[in-house]
């Protein structure tokens, strides 16, 4: 039998085929378009991850028997509103995580409901990429909009309504929406009232890897597929990618290097930071999660390399680069804004520390430095809580890089574990479907099965200390450069 994961991104849509002893047969990606419609805004069409959907399955199942495909599920793009009105049409472009449009919305939640009180709500605080100040933005902005709202989802969870027709979410992705209360896995009514929204138009909410419902008849006959394929709820992409990289149960971390960033720490337990600079989540094993998150990571590097040296040849501009722990150049890499642990949306990408004598290779370095360095914040919120990080996984497109997981394991001066298989949020989707279907007893037992170690990068002493040095100047810059930036966006 056969089980797809959905990895629904945000630059394209990955499907994923796995058979029942957990070997990939195949994968498949299909891009969509982003839209920035404004400075600082960022936004997609539904329409499209459908689209992309529907052309990659007949795609991904091409060489294989359709009807052998028992379950599907999902890692999503996180934090997304997708709302529909009553006759299930998108009512507007979804507005996607590293959004920044929703700067007065954050700020009277954060400031004038309070801190204190959306974290004893939801366990978190506002951030412009939340869904919550979302709906905020679409109610003072576009009330004719916000009047037609019946259905509000998050990206991933359009899909699987448009297969199945069950309006539903996983905890783990609700979880980013400061909606749900996090610690007692239901919807907030304080946050409900707030947000003049009613129960009703937020989905039903499930684990991870709950059966939600099957494939509808025409979807079915259009994929060749059995009616009966189970449809499982699935899960945010970091908490998906943290199945597929074996981050389950308590102490646990990954790292992801996506479009976004992020520290990953599973934990068995329900616990808040004290400042809020980390997110608490419901995890995709059905305990909970602690995660930093860097709203710009492979983007910076994709950003640089694409946009500003125009090429796409990574490997040979990386290959230059010797010397490691030397560079005097510093890039801040708040391209869409900062959310762990500033939480910032008026930050930007700054370079710092140029001379005459700066090469390309030092500019290079220090967008891959910059993120490491990012990284490091979120890690020392961590270790401020008294959680131990000895080591990590890494997924995402920048884990493909050597160098890059190099001067991560330095940087943070920990052991970075390379696994076999990198496809973290559609690896982590499929497993979902294989437990959602019965064939591993839990998610945890299947996670720790399937996730198998390639390598193990280990810090270099001397690099290392090198490295430490360099983070405590990086450390300093955004501090200095926070009211520069709110200037600048004035």
């Amino acid at each position: 039998m056969y089980y797809i994961g959905v990895d629904l991104g945000t630059s394209s849509l990955k499907l994923l085929l796995m058979d029942e002893k957990g070997k990939i047969q195949n994968i498949v990606s299909k891009e969509y378009n982003l839209y920035f419609p404004k400075e600082g805004w960022a936004e997609q069409n539904p329409q499209d991850w459908w689209r992309a959907f529907e052309t990659g399955i007949l795609e991904l199942l091409e060489d294989y028997d359709a009807k052998e495909v028992e379950g599907i599920s999902f890692g999503g793009q996180m934090h997304g509103l997708v709302i529909l009105d009553d006759h299930d049409e998108v009512i507007r472009p979804a507005i996607l995580w590293n959004d920044g449009r929703t700067k007065k919305q954050v700020a009277y939640l954060n400031e004038e409901i309070g801190k204190e009180k959306l974290s004893e709500y939801t366990a978190n605080i506002a951030f412009a990429g939340f869904t919550a100040p979302k709906i905020l933005w679409v109610k003072e902005n576009e009330p004719e909009n916000f009047e037609k709202i019946s259905k509000i989802m998050l990206p991933k969870d359009y899909i699987a309504y448009k297969l199945s027709g069950a309006f539903c979410t996983d905890y783990s992705d609700a979880s980013g929406m400061l909606l749900l209360d996090v610690k007692n896995k239901c919807w907030s009514k304080e946050m409900i009232e707030i947000c003049k929204i009613k129960e009703e138009q937020l989905p039903k909410l499930y684990e991870s890897y709950d059966v939600v419902g099957t494939l509808k008849k025409e979807n079915a006959e259009k994929f060749g597929m059995n009616e009966n394929v189970k449809i499982i709820a699935g899960a945010g992409d970091n908490a998906a990618a943290a199945i597929g990289t074996g981050t389950v149960g308590g102490g646990r971390c990954n790292i992801s290097l996506g479009t976004s960033g992020t520290v990953f720490i599973s934990n068995d337990r329900f616990e808040v930071d004290s400042n809020n600079a980390l997110h608490s989540f419901d995890h995709a094993d059905g305990k909970y999660h602690l995660m930093g998150c860097i709203l710009s990571a492979a983007s910076c590097n994709k950003w640089w390399m694409e946009n500003i040296l125009e090429t796409k040849d990574y490997n040979n501009e990386q290959d230059k680069i010797d010397k490691l722990g030397e560079n005097s150049v510093y890039f801040l890499p708040y391209l869409m804004g900062e959310r762990s642990p500033h939480n910032d949306s008026n930050a930007r990408g700054t370079f710092v520390g140029m001379t005459m004598d700066t090469k390309r290779e030092d500019m290079t370095l220090a967008v891959l430095e910059g993120v490491a360095y990012a990284i490091r914040d979120c890690v020392e919120i961590a270790k401020k809580q008294d959680i131990p990080i000895k080591s990590a996984t890494i997924c995402g497109g920048g884990a493909k890089s050597d160098l890059w997981c190099k001067i991560i394991a330095n940087v943070l001066n920990i052991e970075i574990k390379r696994l076999e298989t990198e496809e973290g949020p559609g690896y982590g989707a499929a497993i979902l479907a294989a437990v959602g279907c019965g064939v591993y007893e839990n998610v945890e037992s299947a996670s720790l099965k399937l996730s198998k170690e390639k390598m193990v990068i280990k810090p270099e002493k001397e690099l290392a200390e090198k490295y430490n040095q360099k983070y405590q100047k990086f450390r300093e810059l955004y501090p200095e450069m926070k009211k520069l930036f709110g200037k600048l966006n004035q």
